[in-house]
């Protein structure tokens, strides 16, 4: 008989009777056994024990608690993942799940544990798609569990993924964009709110876009970076989009055109006047010392005013992105076009966020067919 340590398990036949025994230790000190006509079937009770507790052979997963293993991950996944993306996943974990249930040994955590955990956050206010996003974190990280045999299974595969609201959206008719418009004239980042609204290009890759990216004189430019501000890091920085589809290009009308040449201007103004404290980033829209400019800084001085201003309800900057989308797609403009300006990975990802527009491009194909078929020709000679 070899032997082996806690949560290992061993296998030998008893001299008195001939019966083979599956014995287990458990890391908790105590002992269980079963009785077996044959090897196999004495193995095959001690997997099954095994498996039922969660276990590996090994038992590296009964010794290691999920707070250890989720910070184990963590820095596993940091070189794959954005540096925005791992900073959520860490806050999301060491907020929401290692109070609840950090201190539970990896092997021993249960479908039970999780849907405590998400119900306790969702007591304390979290949001649904907080807690879905939170849910999500713990999959990845409980299958990376089994991949690396610390556990037989995830918990979180057993667990039914808590539901995920959507988030409301708000879009402006064309009436309200050129009051937008209107009221942005003569604004510094007027430019800024032409682009938003005529290209649906995202806030951080607004803000990260460089003069060298743009080429107007053929009208277009280039989307190949995004501004990001890293929580409770006290820093802004410039990332290159992850995706081919993400690096896209983008056709610029006579409209954003002209706006960003006045802007062009505008800026060289600024510069001059700013001197050798002018931080020289290349920016399109820098803060007005060259610097790259804060997400927050553009909403809570620059976007929420200006709604005000136009007499406009208060909306999130990124519902410009979703106003530029439905604009185009309620005046028939193909979804794979609108698909390729924001960059989607396919056209499945449009048609489904902006389903509520489609249905109604649906209702007048329906109605053009009718209208086609009805005009039927005139029935010819008796």
């Amino acid at each position: 008989m070899s032997r082996r340590g806690n949560g290992e398990g061993s296998i030998y036949r008893r001299a008195a009777d001939g019966r083979w025994v599956a014995a287990i230790t458990w890391p908790t000190g105590r002992r269980q056994k079963w009785y077996a006509k044959s090897r196999t079937e004495a193995a095959a009770k001690l997997a099954e024990a095994v498996r039922a507790q969660g276990m590996t052979r090994s038992g590296a997963g009964f010794r290691l608690r999920t707070d250890a293993f989720l910070k184990q991950w963590l820095e596993a996944a940091k070189p794959r993942l954005g540096v925005r993306t791992w900073v959520r996943y860490e806050q999301l974990l060491r907020i929401h799940a290692v109070p609840a249930i950090g201190r539970i040994p990896l092997a021993r955590l249960g479908p039970r544990d999780l849907q405590l955990c998400y119900a306790a956050a969702a007591e304390r206010g979290l949001s649904s798609s907080t807690v879905h996003r939170l849910h999500s974190v713990l999959h990845k990280a409980l299958r990376q569990a089994e991949q690396w045999e610390l556990v037989s299974r995830s918990a979180a595969a057993l667990v039914e993924a808590p539901q995920d609201a959507p988030t409301e959206m708000a879009t402006l008719d064309a009436e309200q964009v050129k009051r937008l418009l209107t009221a942005a004239q003569g604004n510094r980042l007027e430019a800024l709110y032409v682009l938003a609204v005529t290209t649906g290009m995202r806030q951080g890759q607004l803000l990260g876009l460089r003069w060298q990216d743009l080429d107007l004189d053929h009208g277009s430019l280039a989307v190949v970076r995004n501004l990001q501000r890293l929580p409770g890091l006290g820093l802004t920085s410039t990332k290159r989009q992850k995706t081919e589809k993400s690096r896209h290009r983008v056709e610029l009308g006579v409209l954003a055109v002209e706006a960003l040449r006045t802007h062009k201007a505008r800026q060289a103004d600024e510069r001059s006047g700013a001197g050798d404290v002018w931080e020289d980033h290349d920016l399109v829209f820098p803060h007005v010392l060259g610097g790259p400019m804060s997400r927050d800084l553009l909403v809570r001085r620059g976007f929420e005013p200006l709604l005000k201003a136009a007499g406009l309800p208060r909306i999130r900057f990124h519902d410009l992105r979703h106003t530029t989308a439905t604009l185009l797609l309620s005046q028939g403009v193909h979804p794979k076009i609108v698909s390729e300006l924001l960059g989607h990975k396919t056209v499945a990802i449009t048609l489904n966020t902006y389903s509520h527009v489609t249905q109604t491009m649906s209702r007048a194909a329906a109605d053009t067919l009718d209208s086609l078929l009805q005009q039927r020709p005139a029935s010819g000679p008796a």
